[in-house]
């Protein structure tokens, strides 16, 4: 049983930070009013960017970068449809799922099911790596699990204790008293879109550069979907974030542990897990209140200034 959790809990991170990083880019964009259903295609292309670049010879800072670089590109198009011309927002980022699930599959098909070097754990001393339980989960990590971790805190900071987080949550709530106070309701939205379209598309590169060290066409497996329905269980709180990540990809975490037991079990039926947890947890939240509290006012929404 010790050496079971000993191996859960070391994997535990590794399948939280993706869903830690895409939900902190949505939980940017629906604060600003934006609902950006595209969120399974930008990670798919940020997966298939980071693999490209390692597989042609750069680092993988670069390749990371990169990745956050082409999802900001791939979601300009949404950004000028649902902010700019004021598009309906559910069919922009579905049609964005279309266009990143698609340029992945077109561009990265040389690249498919070719093995790299990626990201490698951080240098701790074998000690701590060894310790009871808690090593592995804490000590034989990469850097991106505790920039994820420090990223959920410095936009709970940002967010609610600086006078430009209060703005932009401002015009996700009542975009016409922001506008009439001042504040540049578009160039807002288009910002937070930013942000989280980089956040997203770092969380799929590290799908393929910090976790399986490999590229394949659909290993982004509904994770997009699944941090859609973070951010309502985190109640569009980023600490709350962590919190869910930790739930969702525990229950992910235990799909190949599970297996190495050797359970008489379904593999479908083990797959089917995560999601079963999503639609659970949305249907708990939904039998109660706060969920609607929180939710910022005015989301999904166009905002036309003429009619304020």
């Amino acid at each position: 049983m010790i050496e079971f959790l000993t191996a859960w809990l070391g994997s535990l991170p590794g399948f939280m930070t993706p869903l830690l990083l895409a939900s902190l880019g949505l939980l940017f964009c629906e604060r600003a009013g934006v609902l950006n259903l595209g969120v399974e295609g930008v990670m798919a292309l940020g997966a298939m960017t980071g693999a490209v670049v390692v597989l042609a010879g750069f680092g993988t800072w670069i390749a990371l970068a990169a990745a956050t670089l082409a999802a900001i590109a791939v979601s300009i198009p949404f950004m000028l449809a649902v902010i700019v011309f004021r598009a309906p927002q559910i069919p922009a980022g579905l049609a964005l799922v279309a266009i990143g699930l698609g340029l992945s599959e077109a561009l990265g098909r040389d690249a498919a099911h070719k093995p790299f070097s990626g990201l490698q754990a951080l240098p701790w001393p074998d000690a701590l790596v060894e310790l009871p339980l808690v090593g592995r989960m804490l000590f034989e990590q990469d850097a991106i699990v505790i920039l994820a971790l420090v990223l959920a805190v410095i936009a709970a900071r940002g967010l609610f204790q600086t006078p430009q987080g209060l703005r932009l949550r401002a015009v996700g709530e009542d975009p016409a008293t922001a506008d009439a106070a001042g504040v540049d309701v578009q160039l807002y939205q288009i910002v937070a879109v930013v942000i989280g379209s980089a956040l997203i598309g770092l969380a799929g590169a590290y799908l393929s550069v910090g976790g399986s060290q490999i590229w394949t066409e659909g290993m982004v497996a509904g994770r997009g979907w699944i941090s859609l329905a973070l951010v309502v269980f985190a109640q569009w709180m980023p600490i709350r974030a962590i919190l869910g990540a930790i739930l969702f990809g525990g229950a992910e975490a235990l799909i190949p542990r599970l297996q190495a037991l050797g359970l008489e079990v379904p593999v479908y039926f083990l797959s089917m897990t995560p999601y079963l947890l999503t639609i659970g947890v949305l249907l708990i939240l939904s039998l109660g209140t706060r969920t609607a509290q929180s939710e910022p006012g005015f989301l999904g929404r166009a905002y036309i200034r003429q009619d304020r």
